[in-house]
């Protein structure tokens, strides 16, 4: 698949300097205008901060686009024509000229076929609750079984079935890893309750598991790192647990079901806790970008001449807005 990268990108890559995605979706679908916008830019200030370049990921006029410029971060923030695209939409997107933000599953595979090889977001999708009777699984889970990439989050929406998301990334073989923590993390929350079955505590730690699973040679999967919200910035547990309680039942109520509970119960949440519930996301979300930043940094000066392009990444010069494109090569 082809996609176009935008110069500072490009030039980071060829250059083994750290790179670090980050969705739009957030930017799109996930904050209130004009506040979005304001938030694109913080997070990649954040990424340029910690000495990485900041790759936001976009499809822009049926482009798929890695890095991009301010044109195109205002127009995704800004546009409510803009749709929400998994990797599944990526192809009718291009072919259709669309413009949409990414989620986690479209931005994760985008980012590894440009040899981006760090993503930081906010929360994951997951197996949604009574799956046995809807089957409702986030498509994110089977995507992060088939990319090299390493997802900074803070674990999966504590609306969704936590322990059912963690063995369904088990059985499809995502390494997943407490990052300062020997508990999975609760989106808002600092601690699910559950278990993970290792912890990682610093930067160097992280890349030294990603050039592991370079050497293995493998099947090819991400790692996910998940890194705890600041207990201090937490949304209070005893809150969220009776707002989320309050919402699963307003929802079964209303009859609404499949596709319509996340952002009906994402919603709910913010309403009734008084955007209490998004300031604990975007918390999250500022300390998976920092942290991110940290990891692609430890990553590539491990790997002399590679860099956050992990030796995965064909670069060839474009000849529009001093992009250009970029093919995977299959490697990590």
């Amino acid at each position: 698949m082809s996609t176009h990268v935008s110069e500072e990108v490009r030039e980071a890559l060829h250059e083994g300097r750290p790179v670090v995605a980050l969705e739009s979706t957030l930017v799109a679908h996930g904050l209130p205008r004009p506040r979005n916008l304001a938030v694109a830019r913080e997070l990649e200030e954040l990424v340029r901060a910690g000495g990485a370049v900041p790759a936001t990921i976009a499809v822009v006029d049926g482009t798929a686009r890695v890095g991009l410029d301010e044109a195109a971060l205002i127009r995704i923030a800004e546009d409510p024509t803009v749709r929400k695209l998994g990797h599944r939409d990526l192809a009718p997107a291009l072919a259709t000229g669309a413009t949409g933000a990414t989620t986690v599953s479209a931005t994760a595979w985008l980012a590894d076929a440009t040899g981006v090889r760090v993503f930081a977001t906010g929360g994951l999708g997951g197996v949604h609750r009574a799956w046995t009777e809807t089957q409702d699984e986030s498509a994110d889970l089977r995507l992060l079984a088939q990319v090299g990439t390493a997802v900074v989050c803070a674990g999966v929406k504590s609306i969704l079935d936590v322990p059912a998301t963690l063995q369904r990334l088990e059985t499809l073989g995502v390494t997943v890893v407490g990052y300062g923590t020997e508990h999975f993390p609760g989106f808002y929350l600092s601690s699910s309750g559950e278990p993970v079955d290792w912890t990682l505590r610093t930067p160097e730690e992280v890349a030294a598991v990603m050039r592991a699973q370079d050497r293995l040679e493998g099947p090819r999967a991400a790692l996910v790192v998940a890194n705890p919200v600041p207990e201090a910035e937490q949304l209070d547990p005893a809150l969220h647990d009776r707002v989320l309680a309050d919402g699963l039942a307003a929802a079964k109520e209303k009859g609404i079901t499949g596709q319509a509970v996340t952002p009906f119960l994402l919603e709910y949440l913010t309403v009734h806790t008084e955007g209490a519930s998004l300031e604990a996301n975007l918390a999250a979300i500022r300390g998976n970008v920092r942290l991110a930043a940290r990891i692609a940094r430890a990553y590539g000066a491990g790997i002399p001449g590679a860099g956050g392009a992990g030796g995965g990444t064909e670069i060839r010069e474009g000849t529009h807005d001093g992009g250009a494109e970029a093919r995977g090569t299959g490697g990590r």
